[in-house]
């Protein structure tokens, strides 16, 4: 099968650090080519391809609410050209982007790792989008879009399982972990206050988000309990840390206070044999199976008691799961299904 795989342009693919949606993207189209596809990446400067390339925008910046016409114009040409040579196209980026080839019989699937905005699907679907298919990446997020109309399917984020190594056991010392963009409605605070009533060790790795209260969030709340001891904080990390640090921690924190859609970081710490302790936004309470492969807590004081029965938790299971789940060949094969359905 010949895929074209498009994405937006404001960060490539593979990202080295932070990008949960870049990521998937890379890992999928990789499996593709193991698999004997054809597979084209459509992306922004710096990216990578596993197999055939093609770069828009002139260079990869922060993105917005509102439509870069000028990068829709010059994105238009590519896929007019593109689709006459490929068998489908698979949207990761903005719905805006497939208006160019709303009409054209070549198969599309446009995927959803956010919350959805109906009214946006609604409109494409009024101009008579041919040969569509949405898919989200938790029944959570898919919920919130079917009110736009459309066909509708839940496919799961992926980590390449294969790359992470699996840590059966850990030290008795072991640390937490909280791992992701640090700004407030990932619940940073929370993870903290978590660590220091329950007496452990909290290792912080991410990036610090760019918007200015974000920036605020963690010179006023954060920096002020990071103490290098207890409260550790790395930066960003790339693969290698990242296997490193999931691989090696009691548990993952996700406290998150808002609308989650389905984190990455959940299989990729998985696959380390790492359980997950979060509150249940949005999909997270799809992807942690209580008191299998972590904890579902509704509080601070909920979430400081799970912690005490980490150990009850089977790393094997975790690292089942992960593959039985949420491999980057099992949701390759799970998309190549839709195309050719």
């Amino acid at each position: 099968m010949r895929i074209l795989l498009l994405m937006d342009s404001f960060i490539p693919v593979p990202p080295t650090y932070y990008g949960g949606i870049e990521r998937v993207v890379y890992d999928i189209a990789c499996q593709y080519k193991k698999m004997g596809h054809s597979v084209t990446l459509v992306a922004g400067p710096g990216s990578l391809s596993p197999d055939r390339l093609v770069i828009y925008g002139s260079s990869a910046g922060k993105s917005s609410t509102k439509i870069n016409f000028r990068l829709l114009f010059s994105l238009s040409k590519v896929l007019i050209r593109e689709i006459k040579s490929h068998d489908v196209v698979h949207n990761f980026g903005r719905l805006a982007w497939l208006f160019p080839i709303a009409w054209s019989n070549i198969r599309k699937v446009h995927t959803y790792m956010r919350y959805i905005t109906p009214k946006n699907v609604k409109w494409l679907n009024s101009i008579k989008v041919r040969n569509i298919v949405y898919t989200g990446v938790s029944q959570a997020i898919v919920n919130t879009g079917i009110g736009g109309g459309g066909s509708w399917k839940v496919i799961y984020n992926c980590a390449p399982i294969e790359k992470f190594t699996f840590h059966p056991n850990i030290l008795p010392d072991a640390p937490l972990v909280f791992l992701g963009r640090i700004e407030r409605c990932k619940g940073l605070h929370t993870a903290i206050a978590v660590a220091m009533a329950s007496n452990q060790k909290l290792v912080i790795a991410g990036n610090i988000s760019e918007l200015d209260e974000e920036k605020e969030y963690f010179k006023n709340e954060i920096q002020p309990k990071i103490n290098d001891t207890s409260i550790v904080y790395i930066g960003p990390v790339d693969n290698d840390q990242k296997n490193y640090l999931l691989g090696s921690a009691k548990a993952l924190l996700l406290p998150i206070e808002w609308f989650e859609p389905f984190p990455v970081v959940l299989p990729e710490a998985y696959a380390c044999g790492t359980p997950v302790l979060a509150f249940p936004g949005g999909g997270m309470a799809e992807g942690v199976f209580n008191g299998k492969t972590g904890f579902l807590c509704n509080s601070i004081e909920d979430m400081v008691v799970k912690v005490e029965s980490i150990s009850k938790i089977s790393r094997y299971e975790c690292r089942q799961i992960a593959e039985e789940l949420y491999s980057d060949k099992k949701i390759a094969n799970d998309y190549l299904n839709l195309y050719q359905e």
